[in-house]
């Protein structure tokens, strides 16, 4: 409850006085039990211009009766014998202090005061107010049923003055009679000896549904203080079953293997205890409890669910729900080892109820597209690993990819030192398992680069001091493979390798096609002139002269033929 404190109330009324005009008659307003002055002119008086003052107050019937007086330079005299006698006092203002006030003392006191020329009387006419002692809601219903008009509780304002009026209200809005659903009585009873008023007041209220949860209070504003608020009260409101709803509680997306628990949620008050829950086809009725749990779901489970009321089967919710999967299959699978020059066309199959997203990536770096192969080769080996999605359910599947092969030479080459005496030669080789390298030549610093997608890379430093040729040999388990490379000595190539270095491969080419261009027209040359001397043999011994060159001398020639033939070949 709350209440204006009994200090404030002092405070207010000894420092502040409330006035107000009734029937052209000063008024002063008192708080009952509380001390009351009353001014004389209204707090005008001149004190100093006063031969006399004397406060009266009217008994009834026309009859005065004296209070006190004050004599001017004289103390003041009480000279009321009747209830006012130990209760008046006068103040320095000459105002009427009146103790203990009641509601007796509605009445009409006056001021006299005589001065030298002439005698004036200030009549106030005095109210007394009291704040109900408290504020209560009492004969609280025990429930409220929607539709039925019940008596909600009785609100009782005690020993006030003037008689209050009450408010009852729901969440803070008052409620007014409708003469439907609302009805209030108010009653004042005023007690004969004290002359207080105890306002009563019932009120008889017909629920709704959105009532539950509400606070209902009532209230009262008197005529001074703070307004009164009794201690909010909440009811159970009582109503039949309207509305039900099926509510799946399971795991979002819903995959094969989960449980599903489905809830029948209904909006009576008490709730119903009993459910029939149609498991498609099958009915499940279950007591003392809303739910029914499907364990182990698989893709059949998907369908219409219904749950009802026991008492009320025409009363049902239902709800789809969809278990979803996601099954694929990817053949080849696991490790598999290819040829190189071989195809693989791997296949990947998907079962699902809607569109799916695929996504590969080889050894964690993504694919721009699924991997097919139509001729293998060692930069093909890897894991492979397919990604299937389908809204939030994610399937994965890889294969192991392992090309094997005799082992091929891609690149012989060689470059000069920085410090330039001597040369590095490379033999760049593919295949699988790793080829193993070797030389012609015994060399320092060999360095291996990692065998990394069927690649391996090896150099040796040389210091050739003359013209020679150096082989390089890969052969691993599967077959071999040699290249060789002419590399020149240091004193003697150190221009060519100079000229080298400093042409691009452009001017290299050039020069390759050249030589070759020069020793096929050799090789054309000497088959010519064998020819032309075949032609003149025969025509000597058609003419029967005697052949100028030797058997000797042809022999040379066919070997010099033979000889740049071989040349144009290397």
């Amino acid at each position: 409850m709350h209440l204006l404190s009994a200090a404030s109330c002092v405070c207010a009324l000894l420092l502040t006085a409330l006035l107000c005009r009734v029937s052209g008659l000063e008024t002063v307003i008192g708080l009952y039990g509380e001390t009351l002055e009353i001014p004389c002119n209204n707090g005008a008086m001149k004190t100093e211009d006063a031969v006399m003052t004397k406060w009266k107050y009217d008994k009834g019937e026309g009859l005065p009766g004296d209070l006190l007086v004050k004599q001017k330079n004289q103390n003041v005299s009480v000279i009321a014998t009747d209830e006012y006698k130990g209760r008046v006092s006068m103040a320095s203002n000459s105002s009427l202090l009146l103790s203990a006030a009641k509601l007796t003392d509605q009445r009409t006191f006056t001021c006299m005061v005589v001065s030298n020329s002439d005698i004036s009387e200030y009549p106030v006419n005095v109210l007394i107010y009291k704040t109900p002692a408290g504020l209560e809601i009492s004969d609280k219903a025990v429930e409220l049923e929607i539709g039925k008009l019940t008596k909600l509780g009785t609100c009782v304002a005690q020993d006030a003055n003037p008689a209050v009026n009450i408010t009852w209200l729901k969440s803070e809005k008052p409620l007014v009679a409708d003469g439907k659903g609302i009805f209030i009585r108010t009653s004042v009873l005023v007690d004969p000896v004290t002359g207080l008023s105890t306002t009563t007041s019932v009120l008889e209220y017909s629920a709704k549904k959105e009532d539950t949860g509400a606070q209902f209070t009532c209230s009262t504003q008197s005529t001074v203080g703070s307004q009164l608020v009794s201690s909010p009260v909440t009811f159970t409101i009582t109503y039949s079953t309207e509305n039900i709803r099926l509510q799946v509680d399971a795991r979002d997306p819903l995959e094969e293997g989960d449980n599903v628990t489905l809830k029948c949620v209904a909006d009576g008050n008490p709730p119903p205890t009993s459910f029939n829950f149609h498991l498609k086809g099958e009915l499940v009725k279950v007591e003392n409890a809303d739910t029914y749990t499907i364990v182990n779901v698989s893709r059949d489970t998907t369908g219409k669910y219904k749950c009802s009321l026991v008492d009320n089967p025409m009363l049902e919710a239902s709800h789809n729900i969809t278990v979803n999967y996601l099954d694929i299959n990817l053949a080849p699978s696991g490790r598999i080892v290819k040829r190189a020059g071989e195809a693989l066309h791997p296949t990947l199959q998907i079962d699902a109820p809607e569109p799916s997203k695929v996504s590969w990536t080889k050894d964690n770096v993504k694919l721009d597209k699924d991997p097919k192969f139509t001729n293998l080769t060692y930069s093909d080996s890897g894991r492979y690993e397919c990604t299937v999605t389908m809204g939030l359910l994610s399937r994965k599947a890889s294969f192991e990819l392992l090309v094997e092969g005799a082992p091929v030479i891609r690149q012989l080459s060689k470059q000069r030192g920085e410090d330039g005496n001597h040369k590095v030669l490379i033999c760049e080789a593919e295949g699988f398992p790793k080829p193993a390298v070797s030389w012609n030549i015994n060399g320092t610093s060999p360095v291996e680069s990692p065998f990394i997608n069927g690649k391996i890379t090896h150099r040796i430093t040389v210091v050739p001091s003359a013209n020679l040729t150096v082989f390089c040999t890969v052969t691993n388990k599967f077959g071999m493979d040699s290249r060789d490379i002419n590399v020149s000595s240091i004193i003697v190539g150190e221009r060519m390798d100079k000229q080298d270095q400093s042409e691009n491969s452009d001017q290299t080419k050039l020069v390759v096609g050249v030589v070759v261009g020069l020793l096929i027209a050799s090789v054309l040359i000497g088959l010519a002139y064998w020819v032309y001397m075949k032609k003149s043999k025969q025509g000597s011994w058609k003419t029967g002269e005697k052949e100028n060159g030797s058997s000797e001398e042809e022999k040379k020639l066919e070997e010099k033929v033979e000889e740049n033939s071989q040349k144009a070949e290397v």
